[in-house]
């Protein structure tokens, strides 16, 4: 079993990866976009129009690629005054509790973004001349991804492996 789990956890390790390499992308390019945006509007006087729509589309990829990649690696948010007194047995159940809500929350966030998707798909951006649903695609796979790394955690607490908690746990155990 414990083979099996890290086999599935290299290949969402990679996957994670490439999550997280595609919302360092989308800041960059955010920030490029904007500062175009600020060069425009104050030396050239003319304001280019897709800059800040686009800006608005690459910053909710990179907002729900990186906090489903904050998911897996456990730097999501947590109340844990009561993790440092108790045994580790029951912090595993909690821990457990925790990423069973977080599931929860984002069957949510795929399930209501996706009726998004589907009632703006109709309209069209003015300044990009793609479809408006269009900005609720990276709610949708934000919302899978968490729903994804979150099953790894409980998987791989069950097969007895670690799970990674605010960076102080490898994933994989010296053996």
């Amino acid at each position: 079993m414990q083979d099996i789990m890290k086999s599935i956890a290299l290949g969402l390790g990679v996957i994670a990866r490439i999550a997280l390499w595609g919302a360092a992308v989308g800041l960059a390019l955010m920030t490029a976009f904007i500062a175009w945006q600020v060069f425009g509007r104050y030396v050239l006087n003319s304001t280019p129009i897709w800059t800040e729509q686009t800006s608005i589309l690459l910053m909710g990829w990179f907002i729900f690629l990186g906090a489903a990649v904050g998911i897996r690696e456990g730097y999501h948010l947590s109340f844990d005054i009561l993790i440092h007194v108790i045994p580790r047995w029951l912090k595993l159940i909690f821990f457990t509790i925790s990423d069973i809500c977080v599931v929860g929350f984002s069957v949510g966030m795929v399930v209501y973004g996706w009726q998004l998707v589907e009632g703006t798909w109709e309209a069209t951006m003015p300044s990009l001349g793609i479809p408006d649903g269009v900005a609720f695609l990276s709610l949708v796979s934000g919302g899978f991804l968490m729903i994804v790394f979150s099953l790894e955690r409980i998987a791989r607490r069950a097969a007895g492996l670690p799970t990674a908690r605010f960076g102080e746990t490898d994933l994989f155990e010296e053996e």
